[in-house]
């Protein structure tokens, strides 16, 4: 069984998608917006979790464990994507989302206290 990824017109596309994403935030002010955007996506994304699970209050764990799956397999794909030298901005993008996640979780925690 081969372990190289086929050519195909998706794979070419996606490969060429992140070498246009990465020339395009080589100017410091597109990417820290990237990034920006990103962060604040993600920290709506994980407020809304928040505020999903402690309305309902029945699948608190639940919730929880599919969170903790999510940003688990986002460090994976970080650590995979170092490995294959892919450029650097969709680490970053990984990282500012993971980043914005989290952060949006304790502060919804904190207005628990």
């Amino acid at each position: 069984m081969s372990s190289r990824m086929q050519e195909t017109v998706l794979y070419k596309s996606s490969s060429a998608l992140l070498d246009r994403l990465s020339n395009w935030a080589a100017n410091p002010w597109r990417r820290y917006s990237l990034l920006l955007i990103l962060f604040l996506i993600g920290f709506l994304i994980g407020s809304s979790l928040g505020m999903i699970n402690g309305v309902l209050a029945l699948m608190d764990p639940v919730g929880a464990f599919f969170t903790l799956i999510f940003l688990e397999l986002l460090i994976q794909a970080r650590f995979i994507f170092l490995r294959t030298k892919k450029p650097i901005i969709l680490i970053r993008v990984f990282d500012v989302f993971r980043i914005g996640i989290a952060y949006g979780l304790f502060s919804e925690a904190l207005k628990l206290l």
